[in-house]
C-alpha cells in the first residue's frame, strides 16, 4: 500500500477545492502550517468573516500515533493499542446567507501498524458528506444525492443506498430524535475490496464534492434575507453544535488523540443560539425544514 499517494492525492484534493472557495467567497484563506510533538502534523486552510463564508475550514492532517483510541476501533478490537498513522481533507464551510446549506466532508485513510510487518498491517479508508440547510429547496437535496450516487455507482449499485441509509442514522441528534439535516453518504472501516479499490472508491467521494455542493452554494448565495432568516439559522447551527460536540466520532478522536484543538473545532459555526422549547409557526418555511426535510427522505 502507498501512503505517499493516498497523501498526495489529499494534499491536491485540498487545494481544488480551497481555490473554487476562493474564487466563489473572492478572498483568500489563510494557510496555517502545524507538527504535532507524537508525529505528523497538518495544513489548515480557513477563512473567516468572508463575503460568503462567515467560516470555512478545509483541514489536512497527516499524524502518528503510539497508540489507537478506542473510537477508532470500534469494529475491530483487536487492533486497539496499535501504533497508528491516518491522514486525511475534512471541511466544514458556513455560508452567511441562511438560504446556502452548511455542508461537511471528509475523506480519511487509517493505518494500525502490526508488530510482525508491514504485510499484516491494518488499514481502512473513511468518509462522505452531508448537507445540513436552514431552508429546504427540493432541488438542491435531489442534486447533491444524485452527485453522490453517481460517484458511487460505477464502483456497485449497492453502495450508494447503503452509504446513505449509514448517513442517515449517523448523523442523527439522538437526544433531539432528529436528523442534522439532509444527510448524503457516509462510510468507514472499509476495506473489503482491497487497497487499490478503496481507495479509488475514497477518490471518487473527494472528487465530487464541488460537483456536489457548489452549484447548490452559488444559486442560493445571494437571496435576500432578513433579522427573521438569521436568527433561524444561528437557533438551527445550535444543532449543529450539539452533534459536533456530543455524538461525532471523528470530534472524540481528534481530542482523545491529543489532537490539535483548534484545527478539531473549527467545524464548528462561528455564531449560534439556543432558545427554549422554541418551536417554529404552523405553516411556516422555517416549520417545513422540520416536516418535510428532516426526515430521512429518499432524493433520487
Amino acid at each position: 500500500m502507498s501512503t505517499i499517494e493516498v497523501k498526495n492525492y489529499l494534499l491536491n484534493l485540498q487545494n481544488a477545492i480551497v481555490n473554487k472557495l476562493e474564487q466563489i467567497d473572492g478572498g483568500k484563506f489563510l494557510r496555517d502550517e502545524w507538527t504535532r510533538d507524537e508525529g505528523g502534523g497538518g495544513i489548515s486552510r480557513i477563512i473567516e468573516g468572508g463575503k460568503v463564508f462567515e467560516r470555512a475550514g478545509v483541514l489536512f492532517s497527516h499524524v502518528l500515533g503510539k497508540q489507537l483510541p478506542p473510537t477508532a476501533a470500534a469494529n475491530r478490537p483487536e487492533i486497539a493499542g496499535r501504533p497508528w498513522e491516518a491522514m486525511g481533507v475534512s471541511l466544514v464551510l458556513h455560508p452567511q446567507n441562511p438560504y446556502a446549506p452548511t455542508v461537511h466532508m471528509n475523506v480519511r485513510h487509517f493505518i494500525a501498524r502490526s508488530s510482525i510487518d508491514a504485510e499484516h498491517d491494518a488499514f481502512w479508508f473513511g468518509g462522505g458528506m452531508d448537507l445540513t440547510p436552514y431552508y429546504g429547496f427540493e432541488e438542491d437535496c435531489i442534486h447533491f444525492h444524485r452527485i453522490n450516487k453517481e460517484a458511487l455507482d460505477p464502483f456497485g449499485a449497492d453502495y450508494y443506498p447503503h452509504f446513505k441509509k449509514w448517513c442517515d442514522d449517523y448523523f442523527y441528534l439522538k437526544h433531539r430524535k432528529e436528523p442534522r439535516g439532509v444527510g448524503g453518504v457516509f462510510f468507514d472501516d472499509f476495506h473489503a475490496p482491497g487497497f487499490d479499490q478503496s481507495f479509488a472508491m475514497k477518490r471518487a467521494v473527494g472528487d465530487a464534492f464541488l460537483d456536489a455542493y457548489a452549484p447548490i452554494l452559488e444559486r442560493r448565495l445571494a437571496t435576500p434575507f432578513g433579522q427573521a432568516e438569521r436568527d433561524w439559522q444561528l437557533y438551527r447551527r445550535g444543532r449543529y453544535a450539539e452533534f459536533n460536540l456530543v455524538w461525532d466520532r471523528g470530534t472524540h478522536f481528534g481530542l482523545q488523540s491529543g489532537g490539535r484543538t483548534e484545527s478539531i473545532l473549527a467545524s464548528m459555526p462561528p455564531l449560534a443560539t439556543w432558545r427554549y422549547n422554541y418551536v417554529p409557526q404552523v405553516g411556516s418555511k422555517e416549520a417545513e425544514l422540520g416536516e418535510k426535510y428532516l426526515v430521512g427522505r429518499d432524493w433520487v
